[in-house]
């Protein structure tokens, strides 16, 4: 079963109270989420494989790490997703970037892809999904199967915010994949809105409130 890692650095913390607050402007949220995203990261990241180098300091040669193999792709689903990237960049700037788009069908509320990029070699690399709400689990499901029926087998995914309802549905569904989340807050409810939760993460995100 793949593991559930709630990073509550105090940092992430504190910064996630104003993500979370009504009153927290388009420009301020939109800051905030890339640096919860950055501060995040540094745990998702921790398990990616190191080789040793020689460097040359100007006293003298030793022996570093530097990472080894290749870096890791970013799958952030439209639309919110895109919220958190440009933090993670600032960790990895050299990371490739795929996108995945998905809509809800008005019959079924099923999640419908209509766009789908991912770098030609995706399947060889670490993959990181990317969605700030992970709330019923719809959208990351159908992500990460998209993924896997594109040959990709190492996947991560990305949230801000969990609801536990959420969390159980991926893993029914992708058991091996590994979760990371700021929090994991109380349910989701009648609506699909997880409680307490931050309101809907892309219209904060992109003033379409």
């Amino acid at each position: 079963m793949g593991k559930v890692v709630v990073c509550d650095h105090p940092l992430i913390l504190h910064k996630l109270a104003f993500i979370r607050d009504e009153t927290t402007k388009t420009k301020q949220f939109r800051e905030l989420v890339d640096e919860v995203a950055a501060l995040m990261a540094y745990e998702l990241t921790r398990e990616l494989p190191l080789q040793k180098t020689s460097v040359k300091t100007p006293i003298t040669t030793t022996e570093c790490w530097m990472l080894s193999g290749k870096v890791p792709v970013l799958i952030p689903i439209l639309r919110a997703g895109l919220g958190m990237v440009e933090g993670i960049l600032q960790l990895m700037p050299t990371a490739k970037i795929g996108h995945i788009g998905l809509s809800r069908d008005e019959k079924t509320l099923e999640p419908v892809e209509y766009y789908i990029k991912l770098p030609a070699d995706a399947a060889q690399r670490p993959i990181i999904v990317i969605d700030p709400m992970l709330a019923t689990g719809g959208s990351a499901n159908a992500a990460i199967r998209l993924l896997k029926e594109k040959n990709c087998s190492s996947i991560k995914l990305m949230c801000l915010i969990a609801a536990p309802e959420g969390i159980q549905a991926v893993q029914a569904e992708h058991p091996e994949v590994d979760i990371y989340t700021a929090s994991i807050d109380q349910y989701l409810n009648e609506s699909g809105y997880i409680v307490p939760g931050l309101g809907d993460a892309g219209d904060r995100l992109f003033g379409t409130l």
